[in-house]
């Protein structure tokens, strides 16, 4: 699987990268003008869509027929399906192939965002692994002769003290044990401090991965790309905001992105809704759906870093207002509206023709 994301997300890297070159290295900038891009290219496939939704209703009638003539055959049911999809042109996998090629760059996008080293500064993910594995590395050495039921006290205190000292140090550069992306967290050390892993690792093993670090460094120097949003240092779009109950002494301003998610998804829910119910005024109501989505973004924005829930806020602003003017010009009940204007314009013209006969066969009768 991510070798089939990895087909993908090299070459849309490029394109990210391109733009924050042009956009002056920041990251934000080109995230917001990138999903403004492939909401614009992804239009087409949105109305077709719609217009497939609108053939599966026109020709509803008619599979209405077949289930009443076959019942419970399924082998007949889904041959003579086939039979009609063929005889009125319309694709059994319309719908379902824009949804799946919209997911499809939204979880690679969602890998941009998360390996910035690898995608956007060209890093081998080997180099990455390298870095990361040695300092995993030495934080398990110390803590597991802290917890060795077996060991000294004094040296499991020890252990532990440094286990805490070491631990300290790196969160203040952006690492967490509790992570798993490398990533993201290479990138905020050597952003911050990267001479910090000389005090962190021994000096044999920093000297096993200095070559590798350097070509991190070098790599990620030449590319230059800002990750703080409007240049703020508390809007690190590479850190994952912490949330605590203790709001007034523990806020942070990164919280604004998983809150600007779920607000962005709120707005643009009631704009859908509302544009449903124009194209639809029978639809029922999704008001549980319409909760639950923004609610999840919430949540899963605060363990995700903050890059993904501020691609979420351009996601559900730019794609969820461009998917509602698709649905306000091609909504299915207005193409099938136009669809049946159409068949009927055509039967007039042709009863017109046929009429425009008879009387010139009635008047060469005549003479």
């Amino acid at each position: 699987m991510q070798a089939l994301f990895n087909i993908i997300n090299i070459p849309l890297g490029y394109v990210l990268r391109f733009l924050a070159d042009i956009l002056s290295n920041d990251f934000a900038a080109a995230v917001a003008v990138f999903t403004l891009l492939i909401n614009v290219i992804m239009i087409p496939l949105s109305i077709k869509s719609q217009k497939s939704s609108v053939a599966q209703m026109r020709i509803k009638p008619k599979m209405d027929e077949l289930r009443k003539r076959y019942g419970d055959d399924r082998q007949k049911m889904a041959q003579a399906q086939q039979e009609l999809y063929q005889q009125e042109g319309v694709s059994m996998s319309g719908g379902c192939l824009p949804m799946l090629f919209r997911m499809l760059i939204m979880l690679s996008i969602y890998w941009l965002i998360l390996s910035p080293l690898t995608y956007m500064a060209g890093v081998a993910k080997d180099d990455v692994t390298t870095v990361s594995t040695a300092i995993t590395e030495t934080m398990n050495e110390y803590k597991k002769v802290a917890d060795d039921k077996k060991a000294d006290e004094a040296d499991k205190k020890a252990a532990q003290e440094k286990y805490d000292e070491l631990s300290k140090k790196l969160s203040e550069v952006g690492w967490s044990a509790k992570s798993n992306n490398a990533d993201l967290m290479i990138t905020n050390i050597i952003r911050s401090n990267p001479d910090v892993l000389k005090e962190v690792l021994s000096e044999e093993k920093y000297k096993d991965i200095e070559d590798e670090l350097n070509t991190i460094i070098e790599k990620d120097k030449k590319v230059g790309i800002n990750y703080l949003l409007f240049g703020n240092e508390q809007l690190n779009l590479t850190q994952t905001p912490t949330f605590s109950f203790n709001i007034f002494n523990d806020f942070q301003l990164l919280w604004l992105i998983p809150i600007g998610a779920f607000a962005a998804q709120i707005l643009t829910s009631l704009i859908s809704t509302r544009v449903n119910k124009i194209n639809n005024p029978d639809a029922p109501s999704m008001m549980g759906m319409m909760l639950t989505m923004p609610l999840f973004s919430l949540v899963i924005g605060f363990t995700l870093p903050a890059g993904v829930g501020f691609y979420w806020i351009c996601s559900s602003l730019i794609g969820g207002l461009i998917q509602s003017g698709v649905q306000l010009w091609y909504g299915p009940h207005k193409l099938l509206a136009r669809e049946r204007a159409k068949e009927l314009a055509t039967q007039c013209d042709f009863e017109a023709k046929q009429l425009n006969k008879f009387n010139n066969s009635e008047s060469v009768n005549e003479d």
